[in-house]
C-alpha cells in the first residue's frame, strides 16, 4: 500500500474523537469513521465509511467498506462525518516544477587541413635475375613387395582306441580345423611316402594291434556262431521226433 500524505484539515479526528472511539470499541459498540481522501490503490473513494477496529495513540486501525482487511490510518486522514465540514479546504497540490529552458549548443566543425603533397614513389632498380636452381631428378619408384605367402600348415594324425583314424589341419596360428576321418590304409600309405622309419613303425604298430584285436573278435564271433548253429540244429531235431 503506497504511503499517504498528511492533510492539514480542520475536520480530522481530534484527541476527543480518538478517546470516544476507543471507549466505543472497548464497550463493544460499533464506531464508524470516514476517509477524508480517496485511496485509488484500494478502489476507495472519498468519504468511504470504515469500522474502527482499534485505537493506538494517533493511529486508528479500520476495516473500510468493501475491503476484507484491517488497515492503519492516521487521525489526520479520518473524520467523523461523511461530508467535510463547511469552509474546509484541501491542501493545494504541489506546484509543478519549472521546466528548465533548453540551451542550444552550436556545433563546431574542425577546419580541414589542406592535403599534403604526395611524394613520388622511388623507382627501385631492376634486381639481378637469380639463376634457376637445378631440379633434382625424381627418385625411381620403390619396388613393390611381393604378396605374402600362405601361412604354415600343420597336419596331425590321430588314432582312436577303436582303430578310428582322423586328420586335423592347422593354418599358422589359427585354431585347428575340424578332424576329418580317414582309413588306416590311407594313413599307412602316407607314412610310407614320407620315408621316416620311426613314424612308419609307430603307425604300423597301432594298425597291427588293431588288426590282432579284430582277428580275435572275428574268432570269438565265429565260435559264438557255431554254438548258436548247434543249438538251433538240436532244437530242430527235437521238433521232428
Amino acid at each position: 500500500m503506497p504511503p499517504r500524505r498528511r492533510l492539514s484539515v480542520t475536520d480530522a479526528l481530534t484527541p476527543e474523537n480518538l478517546e470516544s472511539l476507543a471507549a466505543a470499541v472497548a464497550g463493544g459498540r460499533r464506531a464508524t469513521v470516514y476517509l477524508i481522501e480517496a485511496t485509488p490503490s484500494l478502489g476507495l473513494p472519498e468519504g468511504t465509511s470504515a469500522k474502527v477496529v482499534s485505537v493506538d495513540g494517533n493511529t486508528v486501525t479500520i476495516s473500510p467498506k468493501g475491503v476484507n482487511d484491517e488497515l492503519p490510518f492516521e487521525a489526520e486522514e479520518l473524520r467523523m462525518t461523511r461530508n467535510p465540514a463547511s469552509g474546509v479546504t484541501k491542501a493545494a497540490p504541489p506546484a509543478a516544477k519549472p521546466t528548465p529552458a533548453k540551451v542550444e549548443i552550436a556545433e563546431w566543425t574542425e577546419p580541414v587541413a589542406p592535403p599534403k603533397p604526395v611524394k613520388a614513389a622511388a623507382v627501385k632498380p631492376a634486381s639481378t635475375p637469380v639463376p634457376p636452381r637445378p631440379v633434382a631428378a625424381p627418385k625411381p619408384p620403390a619396388a613393390r613387395k611381393g604378396k605374402k605367402g600362405p601361412d604354415s600348415v600343420s597336419v596331425t594324425i590321430h588314432a582312436g582306441p577303436d582303430n578310428d583314424w582322423s586328420v586335423t589341419v592347422t593354418h599358422g596360428a589359427r585354431r585347428p580345423g575340424k578332424a576329418q576321418p580317414v582309413s588306416p590304409e590311407s594313413v599307412s600309405r602316407a607314412v610310407r611316402e614320407l620315408g621316416d622309419a620311426s613314424v612308419r613303425e609307430a603307425v604300423e604298430a597301432v594298425i597291427s594291434h588293431a588288426r590282432e584285436e579284430a582277428a580275435q573278435r572275428v574268432a570269438e564271433l565265429s565260435r559264438q556262431l557255431e554254438v548258436a548253429r548247434s543249438t538251433l540244429a538240436a532244437l530242430e531235431q527235437k521238433d521232428t521226433e
